[in-house]
């Protein structure tokens, strides 16, 4: 058994585990805004199985709809990015690690924001995260091309 799953190693880049970390760090920021949103429920007593307040019954549902959009926007994303951080890293997993971890930190500051009640604040560092998963398209559209031109 160790030589098959030390033969699939052998086969990743240098530096993919780098991309891995990433996911996983993601990952991490997912559960702590899921955590937020659900501090938010209790603050703002919207209940399950509710997904968004209205605002005729809860004078806080401004607030509490832009933490639950916050997180709903990145679930919304978080196939697209794991999917061109995964594939694109088996080209260029440093650069595919770097942008990976410049979305994620881009996507903390933008749930941060969001999370203010003013949807614009998710903007101010959180654009960037747009700015990276174009980079890890490009990443991905190199992996595609290499293994067209290899094959």
């Amino acid at each position: 058994m160790a030589s098959s799953s030390s033969s699939v190693v052998e086969l990743l880049p240098k530096g993919y585990g780098y991309v891995v970390l990433v996911a996983v760090l993601y990952s991490f920021l997912n559960f702590f805004m899921a955590a937020k949103v659900g501090l938010a429920r209790k603050k703002y007593k919207v209940f399950y199985p509710t997904m968004y307040a209205s605002e005729s019954d809860n004078k806080d549902a401004n607030v509490f709809n832009c933490v639950q959009r916050g997180h709903q926007n990145s679930l919304e994303m978080l196939p697209l990015f794991f999917v061109f951080l995964i594939l694109g890293g088996l080209r260029h997993p440093c650069i595919s690690a770097s942008l990976g971890l410049l979305y994620t930190v881009s996507r903390f500051f933008y749930f941060q924001g969001y999370s203010t009640g003013d949807p614009q604040k998710r903007l101010s560092i959180g654009k960037y995260a747009f700015l990276a998963l174009m980079g890890l398209i490009g990443c991905t559209i190199s992996f595609g091309v290499t293994l067209l031109l290899q094959g």
